[in-house]
């Protein structure tokens, strides 16, 4: 079939639609001949036309057909050595997804052909297939870009306002009951009124989606009868993946995903994706050959320098993208400018971030990365998280970000966990991680919002799970129970897992409201697990990764409706009172003009805490006075706005303790507003300065002094 061409442009890569044809433009530094084959249907085993792409700018291939259109569906077939020590990995037998593909049509059918070598070789990794994969792997395709936005506007919410929520698309509305069937688990379902309810009425301001990068599952999971829940995997960095799309039409997932944030935007929440562009779903040399590997290998991964037939993997999954390569600095930029400008996106979290930064072998904030996010305009305009870890060598960097950004703050996760649990000279730091982290953060003018705090996330125990195993229980996994989170840092509450025991029951759920309570009250930012808040459980799985079933997914028929009025009620103190969420450090020292020192903490005799006291290592419980009479600027102009203020009294110790209230200076009235032995108090009990409060163990009590 003769297909008209002309010569196209090298830029935008990736197929784009300009109303009258498609330009097409892969970056192949090495090929020496690149196809672009064009299949009229997702199953098509064979293309219905090739392409020679005869135009070639520097690294860059192009061809312009005036006559294709949206929904033309293709894949590039590229030509260039094949010698693997030497990293050279083509074979133009294989057909391969544009690594700047705005959707793709399906999910890989998993095959022998899918690789670049002959299956059962010797050394077979290093032999050359003649299979045609076209048959077993999905189709690049060109949408339309353009949408009716109605105006969306952004919700910029400031980061001392943020309140994260993160989850999983399809595993927050797969079981619902009241959100219609045919679209449960997509886009659509969470765009949906009783979903965004739900979120409002809960409190959040930022949804935080798990991968809806198009991935890959890997084929040992599939031949086991599981998947890639989580989809960690990438292999489509612009396209919204296809499984959460409602409909089958092809490009569907594209629209269905910028409904989704519009809807969220009109309901004043902020969208955020987790993004993976440490490495793809290709794996290690055994891998297959979809993308990235076939179009250039050399071009976009790390190789062993001095044996390029392997990778190094800074991921644990096989490979890493080489981001010290200008090509691939491109792409994920461009990929993030794409999500911001076309898909609307308000922010990213960075999974295993430090592979990012690193240069040679060591992490380098200063890396090249983080010099181009940094200039971007508009990039380093929304949210910046970053997961400040990965495996290899020195990847722990904690507090070792570069300004403008936030991180995840595993020091303050399991911190808070060893402090509930009990464990010993915990007070200096808890202190640390109640009020922001200041040892991580503050040195370079940072402020508390750079701690994204949480107590758990999708990789571990949920909170239910937390405080009810002592062992994790990943037997469904397929893996002897070996994967996963090695250790529980929490506290079991009596009986491992289920139990009718009502005592054993009263104390798990006390340990879930202290957990809340002191995520929500802390300095920084909150991140809280879907379903932590209605005791959502995993039956003890801590790596639900491959777990797309009832183990993984809400259960919202068995909502623990008491614990998510509780933290509804938690999450509206946090919003109503300034001083739990400050955009400034504090300082420890007399305000001006009041004489009291704008935080204060406390033994519980009622007097100051000394520096010998921090040291005690029996120590378990503590006080602290927040004083809401100082200035925290908190308004969008920089008006002064001042709040009422509150002590906190923290026992984790395990019997009942007396509290003094401190001098009548911090405050002559003092009304308990929350004690999580129970819920949060209607009937309110008041107590003046001096007066002894009675505090269960392991609890939390809050007493509120209003604004004079």
């Amino acid at each position: 079939m003769k297909i008209t061409t002309y010569l196209g442009s090298p830029f935008p890569l990736g197929a784009t639609w300009d109303g009258k044809g498609v330009n097409f433009a892969l970056y192949a530094d090495n090929a020496t001949n690149v196809e672009l084959c064009l299949f009229n249907n997702p199953d098509d085993k064979k293309e219905f036309a090739k392409v020679k792409m005869e135009e070639r700018t520097y690294q860059v291939w192009h061809v312009y057909l005036p006559d294709a259109r949206p929904g033309q569906l293709y894949g590039y077939r590229v030509y260039g050595p094949y010698n693997p020590q030497e990293g050279e990995r083509f074979n133009p037998n294989k057909l391969l997804i544009d690594p700047y593909a705005k959707a793709i049509s399906g999910t890989i059918e998993w095959h022998d052909s899918l690789f670049g070598y002959k299956m059962g070789d010797k050394n077979q990794d290093l032999s050359f297939s003649k299979t045609d994969s076209a048959p077993f792997i999905p189709k690049s395709v060109v949408i339309d870009s353009a949408y009716d936005w109605e105006g969306d506007v952004a919700p910029k919410i400031p980061y001392h306002q943020t309140i994260i929520y993160e989850t999983h698309v399809k595993g927050f509305t797969q079981l619902h009951p009241d959100i219609p069937e045919e679209i449960r688990g997509s886009y659509l379902a969470l765009a949906h009124p009783v979903t965004i309810n739900y979120l409002k009425e809960l409190g959040i301001t930022a949804i935080e989606l798990m991968p809806v990068h198009h991935f890959i599952t890997d084929r040992h999971l599939k031949d086991n009868g599981l998947t890639n829940y989580w989809g960690y995997n990438t292999i489509g960095f612009f396209a919204p993946d296809v499984r959460y799309a409602s409909t089958g039409t092809i490009g569907d997932q594209v629209l269905a995903f910028k409904k989704m944030v519009k809807e969220f935007h009109k309901a004043g929440i902020e969208v955020i994706l987790d993004v993976v562009y440490n490495h793809t779903g290709e794996g290690n040399q055994m891998g297959p050959t979809v993308s990235f590997r076939g179009i250039d290998n050399a071009s976009y991964y790390r190789l062993v320098d001095d044996n390029k037939r392997y990778y190094m993997d800074y991921t644990g999954t096989g490979n890493t993208l080489n981001a010290n390569l200008p090509n691939v600095l491109r792409l994920i930029m461009d990929s993030l400018r794409y999500w911001i400008l076309e898909m609307h996106v308000d922010g990213f979290r960075f999974d295993l971030a430090s592979t990012l930064a690193r240069e040679l072998h060591e992490v380098d904030r200063l890396s090249a990365f983080f010099d181009i996010i940094y200039q971007d305009p508009v990039i380093s305009q929304v949210k910046l998280i970053a997961e400040p870890w990965d495996i290899g060598e020195g990847g722990y960097q904690v507090g070792n970000f570069p300004p403008g950004w936030s991180e995840w703050n595993g020091k303050y996760r399991d911190c808070i966990r060893d402090y509930w649990r009990g464990a010993d000279s915990m007070l200096a730091e808890f202190a640390e991680r109640f009020t922001g982290s200041s040892d991580l953060y503050r040195d370079d003018r940072r402020k508390p919002t750079a701690s994204i705090n949480f107590i758990t996330a999708h990789d571990g125990f949920t909170l239910n799970d937390l405080v009810s195993y002592n062992e994790k229980h990943n037997e469904a996994n397929g893996e002897n129970n070996n994967d996963g989170e090695s250790h529980n840092r929490s506290w079991n509450c009596g009986a491992e897992g289920p139990t009718d025991d009502p005592a054993i029951l009263a104390l798990r759920q006390r340990q879930k409201r202290n957990f809340l309570t002191t995520l929500f009250l802390s300095q920084g930012v909150p991140m809280l697990v879907a379903g932590d808040e209605i005791s959502r459980t995993q039956g003890g799985n801590n790596n639900a990764y491959c777990q797309d079933n009832e183990i993984s997914w809400v259960n919202w028929a068995a909502a623990d409706k008491d614990l998510l009025a509780f933290t509804q009620k938690l999450i509206r103190l946090r919003k109503d009172h300034p001083v739990f969420c400050r955009r400034r450090w504090f300082q420890g020292r007399p305000i001006k003009g009041v004489g009291v020192e704008d935080i204060a903490w406390f033994l519980p005799e009622g007097t100051e805490m000394t520096e010998e006291n921090w040291n005690h290592d029996f120590a378990k419980s503590l006080a602290v006075y927040l004083n809401g009479r100082g200035v925290h600027s908190q308004g969008p102009k920089g008006e002064q706005i001042l709040d009422d203020s509150f002590y906190l009294i923290f026992n984790a110790y395990h019997g009942e303790l007396e509290y003094r209230l401190p001098p009548a200076k911090y405050g002559t009235k003092w009304t308990k507003i929350l004690d999580t032995t129970e819920n949060l108090i209607e009937d309110a009990i008041t107590y003046a300065a001096g007066d002894a409060v009675m505090v269960q163990g392991n609890s939390v009590v809050l007493l509120h002094h209003p604004l004079q």
